[in-house]
């Protein structure tokens, strides 16, 4: 399939609700994980660039998502420089996302037409990044800037607001729920969604199962 375009992008991110969050070294065990969240129903998954030659991971699991999971849309997060951002888009990413603004990173994803979710923690940061065109804004560290309520009080004010919350996001139908009541458009999952153990033993299976419960509790 094709690389989707922006409209697109944000549509499959606003109708899965959650964003799968993982980085590995290993490119078979990151096309593993990629696949037991799609088997699960996850549609849109952020590929950090957190170690040396995670780009080179990258494109080897685009090739993959390509072929194998064809509705997902795969994003490069942990992106904090323009070089960066481009040799992601080079590789195809769908979106990028950044635990914070960076101005070239937005004027950059804007000229090639791909959602750029940056990293904020105010209203002033999440009003700045929206009038600069980023149509769905992260909230990070989401649990240490007010957790739900925080989400819940901005969109008042600014109920047009697409915010995907990344940080103090749990698998549990309890802290699903909050989030989904708050407002938010999706929200970022990393580690607990892949427990160690459970990426030690290769069950993949499991994941795919609290994929489709964490779903099923985020729609609910």
């Amino acid at each position: 399939m094709a690389k989707f375009n922006k409209i697109d992008t944000l549509g499959i991110i606003r109708n899965t609700g959650i964003v799968p969050v993982f980085y590995s070294a290993d490119v078979e065990l990151a096309k593993k994980v990629v696949k037991a969240c799609y088997d699960g129903g996850i549609r849109a998954f952020e590929f950090t660039n957190r170690g040396d030659g995670a780009h080179e991971v990258f494109r080897e699991v685009m090739a993959f998502v390509r072929a194998e999971c064809p509705e997902m849309a795969l994003g490069a997060g942990t992106i904090l420089d323009a070089p960066t951002a481009a040799l992601y888009l080079q590789m195809g990413a769908d979106f990028l996302v950044s635990p914070c603004c960076v101005e070239e990173v937005i004027t950059l994803a804007n000229r090639r037409g791909v959602p750029y979710s940056p990293g904020c923690g105010t209203v002033t940061e999440i009003v700045h990044a929206q009038e600069r065109g980023c149509d769905l804004v992260k909230v990070f560290p989401a649990g240490t800037v007010g957790g739900p309520a925080f989400v819940k009080n901005v969109m008042a004010p600014l109920p047009w607001a697409m915010i995907m919350a990344t940080g103090a996001v749990e698998p549990t139908e309890e802290n699903l729920t909050a989030w989904a009541r708050s407002g938010v458009t999706a929200v970022g999952m990393g580690s607990k969604l892949f427990p160690k153990d459970v990426i030690a033993s290769g069950d993949w299976a499991s994941i795919s199962a609290l994929c489709a419960k964490c779903l099923k509790w985020f729609k609910a």
